[in-house]
């Protein structure tokens, strides 16, 4: 059943149900694309009120309103490659939840992650040097290399020996974790329980969206 404004999710929980239900339609293949009508566009020409924040990765087979089968207005999304914090990031879901008071934030990390597999290559002994701005994003993500590795900070890396599939559930991790220590607002609405965080790795082949971490009450 498709919500409709009058019956959307106002709740964490609720929210949440209402996108895993989306998501099993999508890996059904009988998505419903709801809310894309005309009739919708131009209710939402002069306000929005989502239903969820999404900060995922960049990855251009991660299009959370598809994986999810949400319509115009339902999702305020945030991305960059391999979803790690920045100020910019903090601002944009800061908005959405004292402003937008979007009840849920979701953190949508994925398998074959290739800012996950440039962070593992670049560990390596002799690995080439990339450039500033990828070094930038790539640095935020050797941490998690580094803890699945087992590896003191100045230990050498065999990448082959490093599961990405772990190092990128151990990053989503610590990106709720950054998120939660960077950002008062959203702490606080979490322990007036007016928002909740999901974290989730999303399946490439799947279509799955499968949660990892929740934290608030959902």
């Amino acid at each position: 059943m498709t919500t409709q404004p009058n019956d959307r999710p106002q709740t964490p929980a609720e929210t949440w149900r209402e996108l895993r239900r989306g998501n099993e339609r999508f890996i059904a293949g009988e998505p419903q694309h709801p809310r894309q009508d005309v009739e919708h566009r131009a209710s939402l020409a002069h306000s929005q009120r989502p239903l969820v924040a999404i900060f995922g990765c960049s990855d251009s087979r991660l299009s959370a309103e598809i994986i999810f089968d949400v319509g115009l207005g339902d999702a305020f999304v945030v991305r960059n490659a391999g979803q790690v914090i920045s100020e910019s990031v903090l601002g944009s879901l800061e908005y959405a939840v004292g402003v937008l008071g979007v009840p849920l934030i979701l953190v949508l990390g994925h398998d074959e992650c290739g800012a996950v597999r440039a962070a593992i290559d670049s560990q390596a002994p002799d690995a080439a040097p990339l450039p500033a701005h990828i070094t930038s994003i790539v640095d935020r993500i050797v941490p998690a290399v580094r803890r699945v590795a087992g590896r003191n900070p100045d230990a050498p890396i065999e990448p082959s020996d490093v599961d990405a599939a772990f190092v990128g559930r151990e990053h989503l991790r610590d990106t709720v974790a950054e998120l939660l220590d960077s950002s008062e607002m959203i702490s606080d609405a979490i322990a007036a329980g007016t928002l909740a965080i999901v974290g989730a790795n999303y399946r490439l082949f799947e279509g799955r969206a499968e949660t990892d971490i929740v934290v608030g009450r959902i």
